[in-house]
């Protein structure tokens, strides 16, 4: 779980309450490892410091909705980041009327909506000019390949429930899928190191001994994926035969 929030860097110059809300949000994703509800309670609270920096930035007190739409529609964010936001907000919505619950994300989708409040208070707290550069930057083409793919699925799919806190040959699957994914989003944010690639293999050890134990279906061709994924990656650090 550290692994997989490393990134998230509190923006500079930001107010105080902002700073907090952020922070907040990022150690609830981080502690969702031990209350999976807190994952979704990270977003809904992130969108605290999004409402406040939106309304300062655009000096007009309007529903969040549209706050984001204005900004975006100002070219101080991107668009793919606005759609992200716009998500949470619907999240938000949705657990206020009831009609979602605390549970409805795992830790890797409550990331990608944290993620992109993170980058929008980061281009919001810049000057004009300089948020358009960096909203232009953010919004241009990712990765290419099937690692990416990979990962945008997993990412998608939620933990199986019935395995929550279950150990198979003394691996915690949770802890087994927190660990592999973060050295997945290491690699695609930037590269493993020699000690992230020996950890990636230590998972695709435990993944390839644990595979034949699972007897539900979604759950075993949850960790089939997860352990395909994990081997793309370490075949990336796998020297070529000579």
């Amino acid at each position: 779980m550290h692994a997989l929030v490393s990134d998230l860097a509190l923006p500079s110059g930001a107010p105080m309450y902002v700073m907090s809300a952020l922070e907040t949000s990022r150690e609830l994703i981080r502690h969702s490892y031990y209350r999976y509800e807190f994952a979704t309670v990270a977003v809904t609270h992130s969108l605290f410091a999004l409402e406040h920096v939106l309304t300062e930035r655009l000096a007009t007190n309007e529903p969040l909705h549209g706050l984001i739409a204005r900004a975006a529609n100002a070219e101080l964010i991107p668009a793919a980041v606005a759609a992200e936001l716009d998500r949470g907000r619907l999240l938000r919505e949705g657990l206020a009327q009831g009609s979602r619950s605390s549970a409805a994300l795992s830790p890797l989708r409550a990331l990608d909506l944290v993620r992109a409040v993170f980058d929008a208070v980061s281009l919001l707290l810049r000057p004009p000019s300089a948020a358009e550069t960096t909203a232009t930057h953010a919004s241009g083409p990712r990765p290419a390949g099937g690692l990416v793919r990979l990962w945008e699925e997993h990412r998608r799919a939620p933990f199986p429930d019935d395995f929550r806190g279950v150990d198979l040959d003394g691996v915690d699957l949770v802890l087994l899928d927190s660990d592999t994914a973060g050295l997945v989003h290491r690699e695609l944010n930037g590269g493993l190191d020699d000690s992230g690639v020996a950890g990636l293999w230590d998972c695709v050890t435990d993944l390839e001994r644990i595979e034949p134990l699972i007897n539900e279906e979604y759950c075993a061709s949850y960790f089939t994926s997860l352990r395909t994924m994990a081997r793309a990656v370490a075949a990336r650090h796998t020297p070529a035969a000579t």
